[in-house]
């Protein structure tokens, strides 16, 4: 059975909201499946919800307000804290509310209030919604009482029900101290991966799942709910703390590491060093001050080169490499011979024509790959003509997944609809527009998976690259139609970090 984890729910729900499904339509359907729950087990008598602070408590007092509108219920709140301290805008709307429906409602944040409180031996039906899937750490009081209070109860032969998951529980796993031991546990969108383990069983009862409307759209496709797992800069972090990338490309053409190179500081590494050989290496230079070049001893990339770059390959986080390389062939192998001692990589352009079948099973074994082939790339990689072009995406994504699992890479197929897949995950970016087949836009999407791949896994950083290139190249459309440049879009990569940092 399907089970999504705390923070991929989170994201998909950012994801909804940006679609235009509000967090408070979620809400309201999550209640409404509650108190459709409520129903089917009790055919009369009085439920006390007992609610957090935070969204699962929203959807509790969505469920009440349903409830009271019955004459068979009588339904009372038990709200662990004071109103003004509800976290979300939606909770408190429908807190808020409450007064207007006939719902009996009590804040309390002190222990021993609630061990004087007579609600939980008066109801006949408990409903848990004290925390959600964003429990960290020890539980503290009220909370902590409130949990011992449900379960004395629950023992006593009251039926309860905890909302979307037993609070206390381990949303991820089972690393928790106390929980409440429900009936039946109403998850909604799919299976939480803390309620699948053993040790869970003990506590969740039945498990049901509830159908809340989750937009397909918002798990399928990268939104920028998905930015927001992106690491974030301390406010205390030093020098180097948020990556360093080495850019390694040029030859044949000198822009192609440049963009990439300013793409990657674009996208917030703190240092970006372009080792570019010696024919473009001032022209490299004359881009950008903030570039730290590192002339190379020949004309194209060449094994000479090697000692060098394997320094410069250990001092940094990641290699992003190929950009403008060319295919002589002594370049080529220059990368075959360097490539071993890389921890993490992003290949593109030509720097994917030195990869065989066999090399790069072999590689992948000892090193983190991120692949950004377009289509006639990516069918010389397969080693066969595997799909046409204008194919349908549905062949698209099971050639894109089956390689990747095969190689044990993460492949990002740029297109109308960029294809990303590690094997297992798979996720499609449709932000971009045809002003961007414009020369260069490859290469910031390169450096700028560069930079996120630094200190994020590889399967995020390329999936939230690939958004974050096609969201930039939209803003920049806007402002230049199809007279866009790459340099427009690589300009335009911080305005979408800080609207994704702003939600």
């Amino acid at each position: 059975m399907k089970y999504i984890s705390s923070s991929r729910m989170r994201t998909v729900d950012k994801n909804c909201a940006h679609l235009g499904l509000l967090p408070l339509q979620l809400m309201e359907n999550a209640g409404g499946a509650i108190a459709r729950s409520v129903r089917e087990r009790l055919e009369s008598g009085q439920v006390l919800f007992v609610a957090g602070r935070g969204n699962n408590g929203g959807d509790a007092f969505v469920a009440a307000r349903h409830l009271a509108g019955i004459p068979a219920y009588e339904v009372r709140v038990l709200l662990l804290g004071k109103a003004p301290e509800i976290r979300t805008e939606e909770a408190g709307h429908n807190f808020r509310l409450l007064e207007f429906s006939g719902v009996r409602t009590l804040e309390l944040r002190d222990s021993s209030e609630l061990s004087e409180c007579s609600w939980f031996s008066e109801a006949d039906f408990l409903v848990d919604a004290i925390f959600g899937t964003g429990v960290k750490g020890k539980i503290r009081e009220p909370e902590s009482k409130a949990i011992d209070l449900i379960n004395e109860e629950g023992n006593m032969g009251k039926p309860v029900l905890s909302v979307d998951i037993p609070s206390g529980l381990d949303p991820d796993g089972d690393n928790f101290d106390k929980a409440i031991r429900a009936d039946l546990t109403l998850t909604f969108h799919c299976l939480k991966t803390g309620l699948t383990g053993e040790k869970a069983k003990e506590f969740t009862g039945d498990v049901q799942v509830a159908d809340i409307g989750i937009c397909a759209a918002a798990e399928t496709f990268v939104g920028p709910g998905d930015l927001q797992v992106l690491y974030r800069r301390r406010t205390d972090s030093h020098k180097g703390a948020a990556g360093k990338v080495l850019v390694l490309g040029g030859g044949p053409y000198s822009g192609a590491p440049a963009l990439a190179a300013l793409a990657a500081y674009r996208a917030g590494a703190d240092l970006v060093t372009a080792a570019v050989p010696k024919s473009v290496s001032d022209t490299v230079a004359s881009f950008s001050p903030n570039l730290i070049v590192r002339k190379l001893s020949s004309e194209t990339l060449c094994p000479e080169d090697l000692p060098l770059l394997r320094e410069l390959v250990g001092s940094h986080d990641v290699l992003v490499l190929g950009m403008g390389l060319g295919k002589a062939r002594k370049s080529l192998e220059t990368v075959r011979k360097l490539l071993p001692f890389a921890r993490k990589a992003v290949l593109d352009a030509e720097a994917l024509s030195a990869l065989s079948p066999a090399f790069l099973q072999t590689l992948a074994c000892n090193c983190e790959l991120v692949l950004t082939p377009h289509a006639g790339e990516f069918e010389r990689l397969l080693g066969e003509k595997a799909f046409p072009i204008s194919s349908e995406e549905s062949l698209r994504i099971k050639a894109v997944r089956e390689f990747s699992e095969k190689n044990g890479v993460v492949t990002l197929l740029k297109g109308k609809t960029d294809i990303i897949s590690d094997g297992e995950q798979t996720l499609l970016n449709r932000t971009g527009n045809a002003g961007m087949t414009v020369g260069g836009t490859g290469d910031v999407l390169a450096g700028l998976t560069g930079a996120l791949f630094a200190l994020n896994p590889a399967f995020l950083a390329a999936s939230c690259a690939a958004y974050i290139n096609g969201e930039a190249g939209d803003l920049a459309f806007r402002e230049f139609g199809y007279g866009l440049l790459a340099t427009d879009v690589l300009e335009k990569i911080p305005a979408i970090l800080k609207a994704a940092n702003e939600i």
